[in-house]
């Protein structure tokens, strides 16, 4: 037998000497460490799709508004494996479903009916800016503002000028409200509404600053006056108030959008100014309150949307029908108090094309009509006659 052949025969072969030394130890399998990128979950609806789309989007594609807005605002309940990494110091977390007495079986349903968000408010704003700008400007070069008539000239500077109070109330009561909502999309539609009123208030105020340069006497502090000290105005201000001091955010954005808007702050935009201002040679008011009637429409929209949800959620809808027609009862009261109070302002112009009633009948059609798209019930009240 030749060296070599004894050699090779005296060495084990690579995989019995791996198998040998594996007998003699006990292998103890060791879980694997979570990596620190390891916070979203496993599975998620773009698992194994190459676009990885980790939401399920409302339509067929996602739409550039859910890409920038859903999941946002974090969840642990839907992509973190740790809980809220932030609390306050009583254990609330960062986000918390229990900030409003509503329910739903998943928040992250509601998409905004507008699909707006940062990049598209802001372009929208500035073209309203624009377009409000625009009118007064023309407006004040052809001397339009000297042509209203007297009576409407302290209309608008009277209650017009107490108004602009009640809009800004509103985009501070929704800009507070804005913070507590539970998903991003929430969020956003409560956000945009609170800068469109906030938008809307400064409008008034910048139009009739403006206007008041080619009015003689016209006086623009007659508004805050009037707001805080005149009866026609106590129970709007009282209604907001109400609003207001709710701790409910979700309270506050259906007190404002199905509740006070139809029966005060539409009443007067579109019931009296816009409908009286062109028989007091005035046409240029109408076209800076129909901005704010463009931001209703689009405010009423995704709270409908919202509402809606949440009215006909599979777990929690009927109990949310009770707390929302228990809203209803508390703010429909203060609005309709309000909108009676105004009365009066129906009977200053000096031509009159409009009654209240009739006004506030269109109101109360309009309160209906969103009830029933909701499956709520409007409780029954009366105008003053």
């Amino acid at each position: 037998m030749s060296a070599h052949t004894h050699t090779t025969a005296k060495q084990p072969a690579p995989q019995q000497a791996v198998v040998a030394r594996a007998a003699t130890h006990t292998m103890t399998p060791q879980p694997a460490p979570h990596q620190s990128g390891a916070a979203g979950a496993a599975i998620f609806p773009g698992s194994d799709s190459r676009h990885y789309n980790y939401f399920e989007p409302k339509g067929r594609k996602a739409t550039h508004y859910e890409d920038m807005t859903v999941d946002v605002q974090p969840d642990p309940e839907r992509y973190l494996l740790q809980d809220w990494i932030i609390s306050f110091p009583d254990g609330t977390p960062t986000y918390s479903k229990d900030w409003t007495a509503a329910k739903s079986v998943n928040w992250h349903k509601f998409r905004a009916v507008d699909q707006e968000w940062e990049r598209t408010h802001y372009q929208r704003q500035s073209t309203i800016c624009g377009m409000v700008q625009n009118t007064i400007e023309n407006g004040r070069k052809s001397g339009a503002p000297a042509r209203f008539d007297k009576a409407w000239v302290k209309i608008l500077q009277d209650h017009l000028g107490a108004y602009k109070h009640a809009e800004f109330g509103l985009g501070t009561s929704t800009m507070q409200a804005q913070r507590y909502g539970y998903t991003q999309m929430i969020n956003n539609v409560i956000l945009t509404n609170s800068s469109y009123k906030l938008r809307f208030a400064q409008d008034i105020t910048l139009y009739l600053s403006e206007i008041g340069l080619d009015i003689e006497g016209f006086d623009n502090a007659a508004g805050k006056q009037h707001w805080l000290e005149d009866p026609i105005w106590q129970g709007t201000r009282k209604a907001i108030e109400s609003i207001m001091g709710s701790s409910d955010y979700l309270e506050q954005y259906f007190a404002i959008n199905v509740v006070f808007e139809p029966l005060v702050g539409e009443l007067f935009r579109s019931g009296f100014v816009m409908q009286a201002a062109a028989t007091q040679n005035d046409f240029i008011t109408p076209a800076v309150i129909s901005a704010a009637e463009a931001d209703y429409e689009r405010n009423l929209a995704n709270t409908v949307e919202l509402i809606h949800m949440l009215t006909t959620d599979p777990v929690h809808g009927n109990d949310n029908i009770a707390l929302f027609n228990g809203w209803l009862e508390k703010h429909v009261a203060l609005a309709v108090d309000a909108a009676n109070n105004l009365q009066p302002i129906w009977s200053q112009p000096r031509v009159k094309v409009v009654t209240f009633i009739d006004a506030f009948v269109q109101a109360k059609n309009r309160i209906d009509a969103i009830a029933s798209q909701l499956r709520l019930t409007v409780p029954v009240f009366y105008v003053a006659s």
